[in-house]
Formats: C-alpha cells, sequence, structure tokens
C-alpha cells in the first residue's frame, strides 16, 4: 500500500517504514504526527482519489530528526552596475519515518481549526492598515542613480517617497541636489521621476528592465 500525501506544503510518495525529508516541523523529536491531507490511496492494486482529500485517511508517522540540507549557493549579478552578491542557504528540515497508513477512520482536524484560522484571517486584515500607517518612506536608494547621501538630501528636502519623487520635476531635484552640503551636485536626476512611478505602481520588473538600459541612473 502507498500514498500521496501532503506535508507542510509538498507532496510526497509514501509507504510504510519509508523515512522522508520534510519542511521543518514544529514537532518535537520521537512525536509522533499524523498527517490528514491524502490525495491518493493505492491498496494492492485499488485506487482511491480524494477531492482534493479522501475523508478519514491519514498517514501516520515519527519525528526522527531536525537538520538542515546542503548549502545552495544564490548569486546576484547587475550588469555595468558593479553589483554582486553572494549568498549561502541550508533548508531547515525534518526526518519523518512512515508508521502506517490509515484507509479511514482517522479524526477530522479541518473542522475543529477552521474557526482559528478565520480569526487569523480577519487579524491579518485588520494589522494591515496600522502597519502601512506607521510607514515613514520609501527606500530611494531603489532608484538608479541614488545613494545613501543623495536619499539623505532628497529626504531632508521632504521627497522621501516614490510618489513624491515622480511628482517632482528633474530641474527642482537638480536644485535640492546643487544646494546640498553633500556632494551630490554632480547626479543627473533626469529619469528618476520616470523610476519613481515603476517604483510607485510596484512595477518592479519594468523599473528591472528601465535600469539595466542605464548607467548610473542617465541612458546609455
Amino acid at each position: 500500500m502507498y500514498a500521496i500525501v501532503e506535508i507542510a506544503g509538498q507532496q510526497f510518495k509514501v509507504s510504510k517504514d519509508q523515512k522522508v525529508f520534510v519542511h521543518r516541523l514544529g514537532e518535537k523529536e520521537g512525536d509522533k504526527v499524523s498527517f490528514d491531507k491524502v490525495l491518493l490511496l493505492d491498496d494492492n492494486g485499488t485506487v482511491t482519489l480524494g477531492a482534493p482529500a479522501i475523508d478519514g485517511a491519514s498517514v501516520e508517522a515519527k519525528v526522527l530528526q531536525h537538520l538542515k540540507g546542503d548549502k545552495v549557493i544564490v548569486f546576484k549579478k547587475k550588469r555595468r552596475k558593479g553589483y554582486k552578491k553572494k549568498n549561502g542557504h541550508r533548508q531547515a528540515l525534518t526526518q519523518i519515518i512512515i508508521e502506517g497508513i490509515v484507509a479511514s477512520g482517522a479524526p477530522k482536524k479541518e473542522t475543529k481549526k477552521a474557526a482559528p484560522k478565520a480569526e487569523k484571517v480577519a487579524e491579518t486584515k485588520k494589522a494591515a492598515p496600522k502597519a502601512k500607517a506607521s510607514k515613514k518612506g520609501d527606500d530611494l536608494k531603489k532608484i538608479e542613480g541614488i545613494g545613501p547621501k543623495a536619499a539623505e538630501v532628497l529626504v531632508a528636502a521632504g521627497v522621501d517617497t516614490f510618489t513624491k519623487l515622480a511628482k517632482t520635476s528633474a530641474d527642482s531635484v537638480k536644485d535640492i541636489l546643487n544646494a546640498a552640503e553633500a556632494k551630490v551636485q554632480h547626479l543627473d536626476p533626469t529619469t528618476w521621476a520616470q523610476q519613481a512611478q515603476l517604483a510607485a505602481d510596484e512595477k518592479w520588473d519594468e523599473l528591472q528592465k528601465l535600469q539595466d538600459e542605464l548607467n548610473g541612473g542617465k541612458a546609455v
């Protein structure tokens, strides 16, 4: 007998006594754990499909150990900008052993958990406006050509969001830069408003495409 079951957001084909690596679970080592999102069961050729899960079916397992997976290297580079960033990542995993597959009779967990999930969703929706209200400004350094010093100068002048920068003409921005004590007078803000408008509209792919065509914020 084998089953296809969803565990921590992933689907696995499992059978009794099989060891499986899954995304990190909250249970401690040695704890018993049950998974009731069984999508398919094959009992000696008799196949049962769920819609999407099979009522009463479950996969019983035991947590063997918590560990980390092999290191994965994440390398990012932006051409013509001198930007390179290298990071390593090791996924947090849990090793479990399948102790049995229950075809029917497993207790339903979804009914009891439905109410708390609805409450959590409601709390999240209520919390969102508070987080938005506490936001002070945007990271202007995402605009090609604006470094830390230029960002400080603009914020000090009241231009602290992508929307404000998009509505400020290049001549006005140049006046702000020329009046600053920091050495930012050499910067060219010609494309800053265009970039800021894309950032304000959250069109990040279009912004990246535009920035690939720029050099220091200026059209090549």
